[in-house]
């Protein structure tokens, strides 16, 4: 990526709030001109801390923070141009819509004609042309968002920042928001760092992910990539479901390895993260990947597995099975393809293809 695709800059920060305890440690990250990326992690993982200080309401205790070619770390808040939606929208309940979307223009000091104009064109990207006289206490939570978000975007910011913004919708409306959001994004190409700790926003919305994990971006990559490609133990199991096989490296052979299970089974995946032979191994089987009864025959791994429990969700079912030891493993398998014959506590063939096994480092593994 060329400087010039770049708008956004991590040089070394971090951030600690006790000089001791590094909330952020080492950033280093690069957020291209236009592009919608989430940054994901479990509470206390240092997403908002990082989203923070490139607001300016935090200050990196090393490091430093460019817009372009603008050093961002001693530029003060209301100085850098960035748009902000929070997750408790941060309307002014005395205003009127119009007039909480007008404020960022106002500071501006644009004048009344241009920011009648602009107030109207944000509300009608938004869908609320027709709200501009109510107050924000007169509208439910997903309208108040949406005010939030023209508001963030009437100044036409080159960065919008996004913390948890959809943390207080219910399941139905936040699917709808992410969704606008992603239209409003695709349609003004702006760039917008959302932050979030829900794994499917994550991977609904963005054109990238970093996962965060004791201050570090553990993997930084396209949605997909990151869902079949997961590079370590840790954003295997944060990122959707995932079986873990506890076992021993065999052996290696170029990009694939042997793994030995501990009563004796030897199974054969990609040899993502590993040590020399001997050493511990998280084998990572994503549960659509598995194949049951005579669909298992081509595999190239196969085991045997006790039926412990089916999961009905509508489209598809989730069976809980005893897999080598492991009472977790799940198979998820579409209504279509259950077969009806299957109850709790038959012994059945399962099976899965080298490409769809990663051997991982064995971190959180048991």
């Amino acid at each position: 990526m060329s400087a010039t695709d770049t708008l956004v800059s991590f040089r070394k920060v971090q951030k600690s709030y006790d000089g001791e305890t590094l909330i952020v440690r080492d950033l280093n990250l690069d957020i291209r001109k236009g592009e919608f990326l989430t940054l994901l992690g479990p509470s206390g993982s240092g997403k908002t801390t990082s989203l923070m200080m490139l607001a300016g309401f935090e200050t990196p205790t090393a490091g430093e923070i460019w817009l372009g070619d603008k050093r961002l770390d001693r530029v003060p808040p209301h100085k850098r141009d960035i748009g902000m939606v929070f997750q408790n929208y941060a309307l002014f309940p005395h205003m009127t819509v119009a007039e909480n979307v007008a404020f960022p223009l106002k500071v501006r000091g644009m004048g009344r004609g241009e920011i009648s104009s602009k107030v109207k064109q944000a509300l009608a990207m938004v869908q609320l042309d027709k709200f501009g006289g109510r107050y924000p206490g007169q509208m439910s939570g997903g309208q108040q968002q949406r005010v939030a978000l023209a508001r963030a975007l009437v100044f036409q910011p080159q960065l919008v920042l996004m913390d948890e913004p959809l943390g207080a919708l219910d399941k139905q409306l936040r699917e709808h928001m992410q969704m606008e959001i992603k239209h409003i994004h695709a349609q003004l190409g702006v760039t917008v760092v959302y932050v979030t700790h829900d794994q499917s926003e994550a991977l609904t919305m963005s054109d990238r992910v970093a996962v965060f994990h004791q201050g570090e971006i553990q993997q930084i990559d396209h949605p997909r990539a990151l869902y079949e490609q997961p590079n370590n133990t840790f954003v295997a199991n944060f990122i959707g479901e995932n079986n873990r096989l506890a076992g021993t490296l065999h052996s290696q052979d170029g990009d694939t390895c042997a793994v030995r299970l501990p009563h004796g089974e030897m199974l054969h995946a990609l040899a993502v993260k590993v040590g020399g032979a001997g050493s511990a191994v998280s084998l990572s089987i994503r549960p659509e990947r598995v194949r049951l009864n005579r669909a298992s025959e081509g595999c190239a791994n196969r085991l045997t597995g006790r039926v412990e429990e089916f999961i009905y969700l509508g489209d598809h079912v989730r069976i809980r099975l005893e897999v080598a030891g492991a009472r977790h493993f799940v198979v998820k398998q579409p209504i279509a393809d259950l077969d009806r014959e299957l109850k709790v506590n038959d012994v059945i063939p399962l099976g899965w293809d080298i490409e769809h096994a990663r051997a991982l480092d064995p971190a959180e593994a048991h």
